[in-house]
């Protein structure tokens, strides 16, 4: 994209600037062969035929090397065909032989050399334009303040750092383009896009190129050889995914496909077991008639960002937001706006399992470049922070796309095209600067069984934070393993809840601190309950404060999931339970279990739920679970619980 810009940009320019050439008489070359090869060159850039033109212009050039003429269109040549280098070159080579010849050679000098990414070099022409201007007051502004860009360039080039950028190597890298990566919450696996050169089953009949996922393990700290994604690969182009923080849905680029609205659309796959399904269209209003790709998942498995070029965006191609509030159903996208988007084009955004980092490219944000990564915070009112560039040398005058960054948020993978790469994008990865970290995340895995005959069940589970009673994630165990995995960050007081039809939903409190990573996940095995007479469930998201009998407020999620299962089974009958540790006397801890207990009982009788179908009763430290001569063990029987008593 960048370079398709890059390339039409240069191609005005060059149009106006062999007018003026054309239109003058030639004063710097006799050489009639030369003048010969001019001309050919002048044919051929009006037949845009840019390489032929190019030739003939260097072949004017070697006949007379005083050719100022010849010079400044080859210079343009190599613009128009991305070889700034050579273009820089010419330019200061036609200056140097007549600095008082075309004063707008200055001006076309310096943005060659600021796509050179030698800003220095730009802003030494740029002076040289503003003096030589025969009318300085008329000049753009936005050119007077690309000077000052490509000053703020320098300052960065000054002040880079500190990092070490490492290419990913030959197991990963080629000499076609790989970009666009994704990884997993372990970081065991790495996917990612690859266009290589069409083939003759290449579906798309105008495109040169194909574009296919790839993947790499890493084992013992080193990635092996990629292989090719299958199931998900077609002839046709398939690029730019995501995988939401549980590992169960992937949602990627397909291009002209039959069944698509637009020229790319996003579909999605779901993964059963160790296979990906066959991808679906993800439909309206997702995908329309215009350009849809490179979705990122949030923390919550539901909230998906992705770009569109569709109609009521702040500029050209921005991100844009959905949920997918069931399986294949999305909600009506909306525009995340300013400051995100611009009146140009953002691109590849990527949001970390932290829930708020969000890491993007831009060309219409101040950078060093024409593609820069961004980095950006979501604020608790909902709205972004103004971004960031990430700097030197992330980013460069190179094009660098398609940052992602491991859950622990010290590891960044992306892709760029600059020098001594295997060819054209790579991917790199770098220890990420501490400005620009998210919150660390670790990863919360484990398998849920039914807990008589150990078979592996497919349960809805969601884990919430405590303290602003908002959903971290929501997701459902593999239907064959039983197993999950998903992404939460650390630090914080989590609640689990697990709830399947014909059973009893399962409660659980933790609180992960900072010495959790993707080294040493969370790990948490799942029993569920069949609903039968006599099993119970301990309550271990109802809270009170020490000493006392009064809910909490943040027992009301869990106490309403106990209301909706007495409602859903009218004949079921309960007993609650409350219990304490050993600390004081039996009499006091007597009161207080059983406060505890008719406390709950209150709630659901004031919630409507038949007081007849339930009992309460505090057992004080007569039913310990664990040992009360530890803290852990205290806390433990510290505890509220129903048992089932009947149908």
């Amino acid at each position: 994209m960048s370079r398709l810009s890059t390339y039409v940009v240069c191609l005005l320019a060059c149009l106006m600037l062999v007018n003026v050439v054309h239109s003058q008489e030639i004063k710097t070359s006799k050489d009639a062969v030369a003048i010969k090869y001019f001309k050919k060159s002048y044919k051929s850039m009006k037949n845009k035929e840019f390489y032929t033109s190019l030739e003939y212009a260097e072949k004017a050039i070697k006949k007379d090397p005083n050719f100022v003429e010849a010079y400044v269109l080859a210079a343009e040549m190599a613009s128009v065909i991305g070889n700034y280098d050579k273009s820089c070159n010419y330019y200061t080579t036609a200056i140097n032989i007549d600095t008082a010849k075309y004063y707008k050679n200055y001006l076309y000098a310096a943005y060659n050399y600021m796509q050179c990414g030698k800003p220095d070099t730009a802003v030494k022409y740029f002076e040289q334009y503003f003096l030589r201007h025969p009318n300085p007051n008329s000049i753009s502004p936005k050119i007077r303040n690309d000077n000052e860009l490509c000053k703020w360039r320098i300052e960065q080039m000054e002040h880079p750092l500190d990092i070490a950028l490492m290419n990913m190597g030959p197991a990963i890298n080629s000499e076609w383009e790989e970009y666009l990566p994704a990884i997993t919450a372990d970081e065991s696996m790495l996917i990612f896009t690859v266009q290589r050169p069409r083939d003759k089953e290449t579906k798309c009949p105008k495109c040169l190129s194909e574009e296919d996922f790839y993947y790499s393990e890493q084992v013992d700290g080193v990635w092996k050889e990629r292989e090719f994604l299958t199931n998900i690969n077609s002839h046709y182009n398939e690029g730019g995914q995501c995988i939401s923080p549980d590992g169960k849905y992937m949602i990627f680029t397909a291009c002209d496909r039959d069944e698509g609205f637009g020229s790319c659309d996003l579909y999605w796959s779901k993964r059963v077991g160790n296979k990906w399904s066959k991808p679906q269209n993800c439909g309206q209003p997702v995908n329309t008639k215009y350009w849809e790709s490179q979705p990122t998942f949030a923390a919550d498995g539901k909230t998906i960002y992705y770009i569109s070029n569709r109609p009521g965006g702040v500029g050209k191609k921005d991100i844009w937001q959905t949920t997918m509030v069931e399986e294949g159903v999305f909600t009506e996208p909306k525009n995340v706006g300013k400051p995100i988007n611009t009146i140009d084009d953002e691109v590849s955004a990527y949001i970390h399992p932290d829930g708020k980092t969000m890491y993007f490219v831009s060309y219409g944000h101040k950078g060093m470049g024409d593609a820069d990564i961004f980095y950006t915070t979501l604020g608790e009112d909902g709205v972004f922070a103004e971004p960031v560039n990430m700097g030197y040398p992330i980013n460069t005058h190179a094009e660098e796309f398609s940052l992602v960054v491991n859950a622990h948020g010290d590891k960044a993978y992306f892709s760029s095209d600059k020098e001594g790469g295997f060819g054209n994008l790579d991917l790199y990865w770098f220890e990420l600067p501490e400005a620009f970290r998210p919150s660390p995340v670790t990863y919360f895995k484990g398998k849920i069984y039914d807990a008589q005959d150990n078979r592996p069940l497919q349960v809805l589970f969601e884990v919430v934070d405590v303290k602003t009673g908002s959903v971290v994630v929501s997701s459902t165990s593999d239907p064959v393993s039983g197993e999950f995995l998903v992404c939460i960050p650390t630090n914080n007081q989590y609640a689990l809840n697990a709830t399947k039809e014909n059973y009893l939903f399962y409660s659980e409190n933790f609180h992960i601190d900072t010495s959790f990573s993707q080294w040493k996940p969370y790990e948490k095995d799942i029993a569920l309950k069949r609903m039968e007479i006599g099993e119970s469930v301990v309550l271990r998201n109802v809270f009170f404060d020490t000493d006392e009998w009064w809910l909490k407020k943040e027992s009301e999620p869990e106490l309403q999931r106990l209301v909706k299962l007495m409602k859903e089974n009218p004949r079921m009958r309960i007993e609650i339970a409350g219990h304490t540790d050993n600390v004081g006397t039996y009499e006091y801890n007597q009161k207080l279990s059983n406060g505890r207990a008719k406390a709950i009982y209150d709630y659901l009788v004031k919630a409507g739920i038949d007081a007849s179908r339930m009992t309460y009763k505090g057992y004080a430290y007569d039913k310990p679970v664990a040992d009360n001569a530890t803290e852990e063990g205290r806390a433990l029987n510290r505890r509220t619980e129903f048992t089932i008593i009947g149908f």
